[in-house]
């Protein structure tokens, strides 16, 4: 039965925001900012009284108030109104049974999306096993196009992440010769800078780019710097694919990064006008739960919602990729592998419910509870659920960042177990390369001698 507008009345947002938080599974960035559940009974009973939560009452009780937080806004304001009204009265349970329904198809998700905010989601997927996330997650089909597609059926796509301590492009493109000899980098050829200045960001972009033309790779370029370092170098000419930023939740987590929404526009309208990809899909964030509570931007809302908000924030740009860095973060927000598959299942199934091209890094840093084991495992789940694209780093093990990821040989074996292969045009180039045959990589493999 649906909840009742008194119901919403007495409840107010305040106590949705704590009902949200309890009804969370266990994440140790919610009890370190108090909002917790205090027992398994707790949480259970939030459960139940989220369940019978409208989807009117969760429009009209944003986490955060529409008037002081520019999220909010950006959130509610790209509601659709009419296919709003038709699933108002739903109940987050009503919500979740349609998402798992058997006959429920993309094409009806795709109906009633347009509808649904952030908080919407964030309150369904507290209600949905591992599996019932993965499940939902497998039936939404996402593409994004810059230089090539990304997310059509039967294809698993990796980023290419050749990161190197001292921003060193002949290392970086060692990296790269590497990760490409194994099937890697359809996604993108992605490098995280030490340095952040418009001449490092174009240094780099100028040699992947350049590599990329050389060896006519059916992919797109970028270097992660700051969006306004980004800005500045590709105003002088530098050859960017994508413009990247990191997001947070709210509109003062997003102060933190040095970001809001004027700028974020006016990034996107660079990117339109000046990147040298074909497009349409001409952006790229990261996000990750807990970066909110880091800053001290959290608002007193959990960190589920709150990641689910960065999606709601990001669907405005139309992004070619989006990826949770899901267990970077550190202990402080996800303790151990448990928690880490946990929110990459439900991060991987928010953003594919807002819409947008979404993947994962599946990552833990050393000082978690977490191993390798716990990133493969995490990686096969989501594999299952149809995740646009992984990050991959030599050896699982990125020396700049300091932290575990996969490895580019995952790529072959995600392949092979989900008979999934790149991008159509970068499987080609592969065979061509001598690299890719009958959908297997050949004995060449792992040899960067190849592009030398």
């Amino acid at each position: 039965m649906a909840t009742t507008r008194s119901d919403a009345d007495r409840r107010g947002s305040g106590s949705l925001r704590s009902i949200l938080a309890k009804a969370n599974e266990r994440k140790t960035g919610d009890e370190l900012a108090g909002i917790a559940a205090d027992s398994d009974a707790e949480r259970v009973a939030a459960k139940e009284a989220l369940s019978r939560v409208s989807l009117r009452e969760l429009r009209e009780n944003p986490v955060v108030p529409y008037e002081q937080d520019e999220v909010t806004r950006v959130i509610q304001d790209a509601v659709r109104e009419p296919v709003y009204e038709r699933i108002a009265d739903w109940t987050v349970a009503d919500l979740r049974g349609f998402l798992l329904e058997s006959e429920t198809t993309d094409e009806e998700i795709r109906a009633i999306r347009p509808g649904l905010t952030s908080e919407m989601i964030a309150a369904v997927t507290k209600l949905m096993s591992n599996m019932d996330l993965a499940l939902a997650s497998s039936k939404m089909t996402i593409t994004a196009r810059c230089n090539t597609t990304v997310g059509e059926p039967g294809t698993l796509s990796f980023r290419l992440q050749p990161n190197d301590p001292a921003d060193d492009v002949d290392n970086v493109l060692d990296s790269t010769r590497e990760g490409l000899s194994y099937g890697a980098g359809d996604a993108v050829i992605g490098v995280n800078p030490v340095v952040d200045s418009a001449t490092n960001a174009t240094a780099i972009l100028e040699a992947t780019k350049g590599f990329i033309e050389e060896w006519d790779v059916p992919t797109q370029n970028c270097c992660l710097a700051h969006v306004t370092t980004q800005m500045d170098a590709i105003r002088e000419g530098a050859p960017a694919d994508m413009v990247f930023q990191s997001l947070a939740g709210t509109e003062t987590g997003n102060e933190e990064f040095g970001i809001d929404v004027e700028g974020l526009d006016e990034a996107y309208d660079l990117a339109n006008r000046r990147c040298t990809s074909s497009g349409p899909n001409v952006m790229y964030f990261e996000t990750g739960q807990g970066a909110e509570l880091s800053g001290d931007a959290h608002e007193g809302v959990d960190q589920v919602t709150l990641e689910s908000r960065c999606y709601g924030l990001a669907r405005r740009y139309d992004p070619f990729l989006v990826n949770t860095v899901v267990g970077f973060i550190g202990p402080e927000y996800l303790y151990d592998g448990r928690q880490v598959i946990r929110a990459g299942l439900e991060d991987v199934f928010m953003g594919k419910l807002h819409g947008i091209s979404m993947g994962i890094d599946a990552c833990y840093t050393n000082h978690m509870q977490a191993d390798q084991n716990d990133v493969e495992n995490l990686s096969i789940l989501l594999a299952a659920a149809g995740a646009n694209y992984f990050i991959t780093v030599p050896m699982g093990d990125d020396v700049m960042l300091n932290y575990q990821s996969n490895s580019y040989h995952d790529a072959a074996t995600l392949w092979e177990l989900f008979d999934l292969g790149p991008t159509e045009p970068f499987a080609d180039w592969l065979e061509e390369m001598g690299l890719f045959e009958n959908g297997r990589l050949t004995d060449r493999a792992g040899d960067p001698t190849v592009f030398t």
